[in-house]
């Protein structure tokens, strides 16, 4: 369903950021993300000027290549608008930071460590928090397999891990529906951690 309807208002700025991955033709893959700011108006700059209706305040562009196991075995961005020509715009060699990590070991956390603050530029460092859930989108159907796991009713066998997905949302909690309807073995399951049940299912009472 949509959001309800807004009360009057006035558009003031836009900020869209896209993301799309391209698989290579050497086997590698391309994660590239995409961060604009415009304004529906004149933007005075702080630097001298101002920046025309209709061009944007920041265009910014990040790219990680990534192999099949989802480590980063390349890296660049750029800054084609920014509010501070030739000072925001030189920070683009310092994401090559990011070669080395892993997108699904902890990238967020290490992303922030290399390039929060003045390490990086505050706008590509927020774009690392998309690459992630992107990369996953991306490989589903390509590198990881999409089936009807319905009818697999095998049992757990020692050591197995449940698919990389589940218990990872609301949606997807082991105890949940989907997981007791679409992934019928996994139901239930019990990890080494312990698992901590949905939010409606939590006791109210006070502990004592």
């Amino acid at each position: 369903m949509p959001l309800s309807d807004p009360v009057p208002r006035v558009m003031r700025h836009r900020r869209a950021i896209t993301v799309e991955a391209y698989l290579r033709e050497d086997g590698l893959w391309d994660i590239e993300a995409r961060l604009t700011d415009t304004k529906p108006r004149d933007i005075p700059l702080a630097s001298g000027g101002v920046r025309p209706e209709g061009q944007p305040l920041h265009d910014l562009w990040l790219r990680v290549t990534i192999d099949t196991r989802m480590n980063v075995v390349d890296a660049e961005a750029c800054s084609d608008w920014v509010p501070y020509p030739t000072h925001c715009d030189t920070i683009g060699p310092a994401y090559r930071k990011l070669i080395g990590l892993n997108l699904m070991k902890g990238f967020r956390k290490a992303s922030r460590e290399r390039l929060g603050g003045v390490a990086g530029c505050t706008h590509l460092t927020e774009l690392c928090g998309v690459l992630p859930t992107a990369a996953i989108q991306a490989f589903a159907g390509d590198v990881f397999p999409v089936r009807d796991n319905s009818n697999d009713l095998r049992p757990v066998e020692a050591g197995e891990k449940p698919p990389y997905q589940l218990h990872g949302c609301h949606a997807l909690h082991l105890e949940g529906e989907v997981v007791r309807k679409h992934y019928p073995r996994w139901f239930a399951y019990q990890p080494e951690a312990k698992i901590q049940p949905p939010p409606t299912e939590l006791s109210l009472e006070p502990s004592s």
